[in-house]
């Protein structure tokens, strides 16, 4: 069993090595504001959260992460650039594994500079590696971009795009709303019902504790719906080719090259996977070796927009992410009142570090 000290010690280890690579040590308050936070962190997290509540500060939760607070801190009178790195501990329920920690030690490493995204990635990803060296780690990579790019060239309706947009951190929400916008799967009967125009009275179960009005707003958007042509089967093909894209990165870029022919609203996205392989080949690491899978991260944090990473153990596939990041650039404009800066992190988790047997 890893003791407090030990793993404290690793944890102060890492972040030194990150305060070498040119970061500042920052900390963040174990409380923080409920309000913001809930609405931030995906359906896992929140589900998760342990959250109190006074009559002085209103609902607080104990920190999940650090990464949102660290970019609430930055956004607020941060210097640009700017490399920040924390240790510290992080709570999360575990009421479905209760042999996984709810209170652990987690090491983190932000970015925020807008001068070469590409080379930021390829830094955060490269000194996490090179921090996990000791240890028999496998390493997986996806970019959310390439996936949310699709979406929005859809030759669809915004509020179908918007829909699909919200769920694609919940893959089988988005499959099913993805067959339904398509055609291949039938409406259920109570939304057939509304459609047709057999309105409920307000106090009906299927109401709940919607008003009149609401009740109405949303009958009128399911019959718009309705009304749009489906998305077509040739696109719905090439969306599924897209998120079966999973390949060591030089293969990989080869399929989404011959995809993004046909799919040309991923050809920005695809030009960053480009840059980014290149900034990661200049700093070491072994393209050829390198997994990537278009779906990977897709029940990871919501704030990721682009790349996305984690390292995990193959000889312990029981136990979850050794270390993870990525990149949120969404998430300084929703964080910056008016202001944005493009970010990517990552975390460490030392005591797992431990447990493998290994140190930085």
């Amino acid at each position: 069993m890893t003791s407090r000290r030990e793993t404290l010690a690793l944890a102060a280890e890492l972040r030194a090595g990150f305060e070498e690579a040119g970061a500042v040590t920052v900390e963040t308050p174990v409380l923080q504001p409920a309000d913001i936070l809930l609405d931030l962190y995906g359906e896992e997290i929140r589900a998760r959260a342990y959250v109190t509540s006074d009559a002085l500060r209103g609902e607080q939760m104990l920190r999940p992460d650090f990464t949102v607070p660290v970019v609430q801190m930055h956004m607020a009178d941060g210097a640009e650039p700017a490399r920040y790195t924390y240790s510290g501990e992080v709570f999360r329920r575990q009421e479905h594994d209760t042999d996984r920690a709810n209170e652990y030690i987690q090491v983190g490493y932000e970015v925020f500079d807008r001068s070469d995204p590409a080379a930021a990635d390829a830094e955060v990803f490269a000194l996490i590696a090179k921090a996990l060296s000791a240890l028999d780690l496998r390493a997986a990579t996806g970019d959310i971009g390439l996936l949310t790019a699709a979406v929005r060239g859809l030759e669809t309706t915004e509020a179908r795009k918007s829909a699909l947009l919200r769920h694609i951190w919940r893959p089988r929400r988005f499959r099913g709303l993805l067959d339904r916008f398509s055609g291949r799967i039938s409406v259920n009967r109570e939304r057939a019902a509304l459609v047709a125009g057999n309105t409920p009275p307000c106090d009906a179960p299927l109401t709940g504790r919607r008003t009149q009005q609401e009740i109405e707003t949303r009958i009128a958007a399911l019959r718009a719906d309705a009304a749009t042509a489906p998305i077509s089967a040739e696109e719905v093909g090439l969306l599924d080719a897209l998120l079966n894209v999973r390949e060591t990165l030089p293969f990989a870029l080869e399929n989404l090259r011959d995809l993004a022919v046909d799919l040309p609203s991923v050809t920005d996205a695809v030009a960053g996977l480009e840059a980014r392989a290149e900034a990661l080949d200049k700093r070491g690491v072994d393209l050829s070796a390198l997994p990537f899978e278009t779906s990977f991260g897709r029940t990871s944090m919501e704030y990721y927009d682009g790349f996305v990473f984690g390292f995990y153990s193959a000889r312990r596939p029981d136990l979850p992410a050794i270390a993870s990041g990525g990149r949120y650039d969404a998430l300084t404009r929703r964080l910056g009142a008016g202001a944005e800066i493009p970010a990517v992190g990552g975390v460490l988790r030392p005591g797992l570090m431990l447990e493998l047997g290994g140190t930085s």
